[in-house]
This record gives C-alpha cells, structure tokens and sequence, in this order.
C-alpha cells in the first residue's frame, strides 16, 4: 500500500496505492467493481452497491457519527467505468484509487467530515446521450431521496499534469433562480477549494462532460474537476482565445467521437482535434495507459480530497 506509482513525490499524509494494484486495475478483464469494493474492504471501509436501470454504482459507508447536520455534505464522485478494451488509466482509474485511498483516510478520522463518495458506472455511455448515462439515474435516485443538498464534485481524468481545471459546464444553465443560486455557490466554493490547494496553478476552462452531465440534467448542481499540464493547458488557454468556437466543439461531442454523434459533428471535431489538449487525446485509446500517468498528479488529488474534507460549508 505504500509503494508511489511510478517515481515522484510522497508524503506521511496519504496512502498512495501501489504500482502493483494499479497494474492490476487497469487490466482489461479486470472486474473493476469488485476490486474496488475488495479494496477498500481490506482497508476498513464498507461500501454498498446502488444498481439503478442496469448499472451499478459503489456507495461508500461511514458511520453515522461522520455527519453533523449543522453542516452541508460535499459528494465526492468518480466513474468507474472505461471504455471495453482499453486501459483507461487516466479516464478514470488513478482518480478510482485516489478516491479509494482517500476514503480509507476518512474511515480513520473520529470527528464529523460531512463527506459522501459514489463511485458510479456508466458514464462513457454519455456519448450516446445523457439519459444513457449511469450518474441521470443517481441524480434522480437522490432527488426520490432527498437527496439534494449536497455540493457534488466530480473528479475525472485527474492523472496527468498539476493544473487543476475547473469545468464551466452549468455557468449559463437556462434553469430556476434556485438551482442558478445553489449552482453558483458551489462554484465559488470549488474555487476556494483549488485557490487554497493549487495557488497559481489551476484554471477554469470548457472541458468536456463527465458525469456532471446527468447530474445537471436532472438539476442537480454538480461541478467538474480535472487536471492538464501546465504547457496544455496554456495551449488549450491560447486556443480558446483565438477561436471562441472551440468552446463549443468540445462540448458538443465525445472528444473521441462517439458512435452515435452525427457525421457534420464528427467533421467538426476533426477540425478541432489538434486544438484540444493532447491528455483528452488519449482518453478511449490504448495509450491512456500506465505509462501516461504522473505521479504528482495523484499527490495534488489527494491533497485536494483532504482540504474538502476539511471544509465546513454552512448548511
């Protein structure tokens, strides 16, 4: 467990998952939610499985003596699932283990940390539309469950580089003054959070969705986190400036473009593609692999996790 993947640098404050387990995740016949829930059972940590219209998302179990009521409970959320046949290193394992190592952490802790964490399946089949994707389902499973006072964030593609990026997706959302005033709230908080965490050293840019996509459908404010390097994310920066139709493009469809996106938009994309960051590049190909990783990004994850868990946000 405590052997740093690849070389980089540690530190006392995390569990840091080893090379080996991280080898064996991203197998392609791995059983991904089995080895999560097996993996934190050998940590400590119980877990539950939510299945909701055939896909199953990892629940985390804390006690209740983890929550005190006084305060807002912030939602760690991380997809498990990959594109089949691909090692998905990036998209989204290393931010699996992080989570997992993080939520090992909190099992520890005594007092209150107000923090829930999902890991849910089915987020790649957004590309064939957001209703398809598994985190529409649990965000109408919390709403059924009063569920909706959470300050969700989402974490994906957190393996390469140290510039967090903070998704834009929500900010000109044409829905209700109240989800527009819990939205925006949870936007200032996320910057707080990587101001704190990453002075200097992240931004906020258009990303494509993640599973911020299904909670935003069902009006559930949820933001998105993910991380560049520092010479992409400049590019991307200057790119966006030069063209203000690259925003659009990357939201528009799966940066890989996906089966079921119309032949003019998989035109477009191709256009773009050389505009978009060569990380998002690899996602759903064989070279988000082991080797794409940087073990600095996962020190960042981890320190991010543990100043949310450290927020105390008024209910």
């Amino acid at each position: 467990m405590t052997t740093v993947i690849l070389t980089g640098p540690t530190t006392d404050n995390y569990i840091m998952f080893s090379q080996e387990k991280f080898i064996e995740y991203i197998k392609t016949d791995c059983d991904r939610l089995s080895f999560i829930r097996n993996y934190l059972k050998e940590n400590g940590v119980d877990t539950n499985v939510i299945e909701l219209e055939g896909k199953k998302h990892i629940s985390v179990t804390f006690p209740i003596s983890s929550y005190d009521p006084t305060f807002k409970i912030k939602t760690v959320v991380c997809h498990y699932d990959r594109v089949p046949g691909v090692p998905g290193a990036n998209d989204n394992s290393a931010a699996n283990l992080a989570v997992a190592d993080f939520a090992v952490r909190l099992s520890k802790q005594r007092k209150a940390h107000n923090m829930r964490i999902f890991f849910t399946d089915g987020e790649e089949l957004g590309i064939n539309g957001i209703f398809e994707q598994g985190a529409y389902a649990l965000a109408e499973y919390l709403k059924k469950n009063r569920i909706t006072k959470d300050e969700v964030y989402i974490f994906d593609g957190c393996g390469r580089g140290t510039v967090a990026i903070l998704g834009q997706a929500g900010l000109l959302s044409k829905t209700s003054s109240d989800f527009k005033k819990s939205f925006f709230a949870l936007f200032k908080h996320a910057e707080e959070l990587l101001q704190k965490t990453s002075p200097g050293s992240w931004m906020s840019l258009p990303m494509p969705y993640s599973d911020n996509a299904g909670f935003l459908a069902r009006g559930v404010p949820a933001i998105v986190i993910t991380f560049l390097p520092k010479e992409e994310a400049s590019l991307y920066y200057k790119n966006l400036m030069a063209d203000k139709n690259l925003a659009k493009a990357v939201l528009n469809c799966d940066i890989n473009y996906g089966e079921k996106c119309s032949t003019d938009i998989k035109i477009e994309m191709m256009k773009y593609k050389e505009k978009i960051p060569f990380t998002w590049r690899l996602f759903h190909t064989e070279m988000d692999n082991f080797f794409s990783i940087m073990p600095e990004s996962i020190e960042l994850l981890g320190k991010i996790l543990d100043e949310l868990a450290r927020t105390v946000i008024m209910e």
